[in-house]
């Protein structure tokens, strides 16, 4: 009776999970991109059942990010943390600056689809997806820089640490997490810049619709992983 009613507390917990990540819009958002890049993926541009769900849920997702680019606006004018170089000060900036204008005009592109505005949509759909690229890049860029003053302080802590197991030390374990979350964060970020490119079609022979989305879908994975929240700590007695 005992382990049913753990087993029932467990699973009780583990959707309460399910729901917490489902209630958030952003998780919704990235689910139905990994559907949209997914169906690219399989149609590869070409008209049928799969290009039809691409075309659909990219428009549906459009209603999500509805007013989204606010956040980005509020983090350009917001200060930015103690120590950090201007160079990569400056590439926040403008990433939060390129990430905002691509999702302001991306609501102008909404409107073109459903015709409630239909002049000059396609180009505006383009500067956006430029934008977009450019963030991508900036992101890149911040990434490496940031994964670059992570590195050396973790070498600076392993020397303090010295012969003790480092792996026991708090700070290091913090360190080592957030370097393993900014990697992850410049390989989405890598990939986002191949499906802009793609999207804008630079080099369709190269960049085919497959190949977009096929880094699409990857990166939507990825998005996915990054807002899954965290689990509870199991209670030992």
């Amino acid at each position: 009776m005992m382990k049913m009613t753990s087993s029932l507390e467990t699973t009780r917990a583990e959707l309460g999970l399910v729901v917490a990540y489902l209630n958030k819009a952003e998780a919704r958002d990235k689910i139905c991109r990994a559907i949209q890049y997914g169906s690219k993926f399989l149609s590869d541009g070409q008209p049928g059942t799969a290009q039809n769900v691409d075309k659909t849920t990219s428009l549906a997702r459009k209603v999500f990010r509805l007013f989204k680019f606010v956040n980005d606006l509020h983090a350009l004018i917001s200060p930015v943390p103690k120590g950090t170089p201007l160079p990569l000060a400056l590439l926040g900036k403008s990433k939060n600056a390129l990430l905002s204008t691509f999702l302001f005009l991306d609501q102008i592109v909404w409107l073109g689809r459903t015709g409630i505005y239909k002049e000059r949509a396609e180009l505006l759909g383009r500067i956006a997806l430029f934008c977009w690229m450019g963030s991508s890049a900036c992101t890149s860029l911040v990434e490496i820089g940031e994964l670059g003053r992570l590195s050396a302080s973790i070498k600076k802590l392993e020397k303090e640490i010295g012969n003790k197991d480092k792996h026991h030390n708090e700070e290091y374990r913090a360190k080592l997490k957030r370097s393993n979350e900014r990697s992850l964060a410049l390989i989405k970020a890598g990939m986002d810049f191949v499906v802009a490119f793609g999207l804008l079609q630079l080099a369709p022979k190269k960049v085919t619709p497959r190949v977009t989305g096929a880094f699409g879908f990857a990166s939507s994975l990825i998005s996915c992983y990054q807002l899954l929240p965290s689990h509870p700590k199991s209670k030992t007695v």
